[in-house]
């Protein structure tokens, strides 16, 4: 296990045990939301692979997420 894992594991074992268990769930639900969008990932590349990549208008990308987002 990488050194840093394992001192955060040993500070959480000091903590009370909800804070472990929310820290427990937090952590599971970070690896779920990594695995998910390197799965993601994934199947892009590989549909970038056969061709089927489509061009983007970065534009249009940076507008829509403006809005999206509420910094326009």
């Amino acid at each position: 296990m990488v050194k840093t894992l394992e001192l955060a594991i040993s500070k959480a074992s000091e903590l009370p045990e909800a804070a472990q268990e929310q820290l427990g769930r937090e952590l599971l639900e970070r690896i779920d939301t990594l695995a998910k969008l390197r799965a993601e990932i994934e199947i892009g590349l590989q549909q970038l692979d056969e061709g089927r990549g489509e061009e983007l208008d970065l534009e249009a990308l940076l507008r829509q997420a403006r809005r999206d987002h509420g910094s326009e």
